[in-house]
């Protein structure tokens, strides 16, 4: 049989390079080829070797540089290479990261791979803006949703589940769609007063992040012109950022963290 390479499917967390796993960064030094998303950001690639061949297949909304079935198969393809590949993607592989679709491709074609977790934007934006997931007495649980489904579709708001005051909600890819998210919420009797924040470009040196309500978030998004990528999250917990924020990139900008 011929001989193959290797994929490792590697989170690369959320921005800041010094949240990468050691294994992510003995991979990503090692590799033969790199090919990665829009979200991996230019401080990580910085750390990239010059003798690693690059391949950028990043997904902006209604830009697709590949689509999933072409990465899927470029990834075999340099398989068959025998190349050593790092598929690197934000945050985490698992997570919103499509990672397990190409690794059901790379098995389904005999592929060796690996599995490198990462910090998700969800743990680390909201660490590096103050906001615990959860908090004795506020928040005894979390949930992650996407505010971005298949074919365009409108986020999935579960009332039974996300109505509850006692779970902080997290929205990965939902900056489209607040007002829509907000209304869902509301209708499933979220209060209008629920603490909410957004942060944009979490754990970067371009971090913003807006504190408000659930009711106000929509005109707080739009006031502040914040830019994918960012991170919608709605619970009590919030209330806790205007203690314990430490991370301030932008100290001058501060009017804009509590809208």
């Amino acid at each position: 049989m011929t001989e193959r390479g290797k994929i490792y499917l590697v989170g690369a967390g959320p921005g800041d390079p010094d949240l990468l796993t050691v294994k992510a960064l003995r991979l990503i030094q090692q590799a033969d080829t790199l090919v990665h998303d829009r979200l991996v950001s230019a401080e990580i690639l910085r750390l990239v070797p010059d003798s690693v061949s690059r391949i950028y297949v990043g997904k902006a909304p209604g830009r697709h540089t590949l689509d999933q079935d072409e990465i899927n198969t470029l990834l075999i393809d340099l398989a068959h290479g025998q190349q050593r590949v790092v598929r690197l993607k934000g945050g985490d592989p698992f997570i919103f990261g499509r990672g397990s679709e190409e690794a059901l491709a790379l098995a389904r074609h005999g592929i060796p791979f690996e599995i490198v977790p990462g910090i998700t934007a969800a743990q680390a934006c909201t660490a590096y803006a103050g906001i615990p997931l959860t908090h004795r007495g506020l928040a005894q649980g979390v949930q992650f949703i996407t505010g971005h489904r298949r074919d365009n579709q409108a986020p999935a708001i579960d009332a039974a589940t996300l109505a509850d005051a006692g779970q902080t909600l997290v929205v990965y890819m939902g900056l489209t769609k607040v007002p829509l998210i907000v209304r869902d919420l509301l209708d499933a009797g979220r209060a209008a007063d629920t603490p909410a924040a957004v942060i944009e470009r979490g754990t970067t040196p371009r971090q913003r992040h807006i504190v408000t309500t659930l009711v106000r978030l929509p005109e707080a998004v739009e006031s502040a012109k914040i830019a994918s990528p960012a991170l919608l999250v709605i619970g009590e917990v919030v209330s806790l950022s205007a203690e314990l924020e430490w991370f301030m990139p932008f100290a001058e900008e501060a009017q804009l963290r509590y809208a």
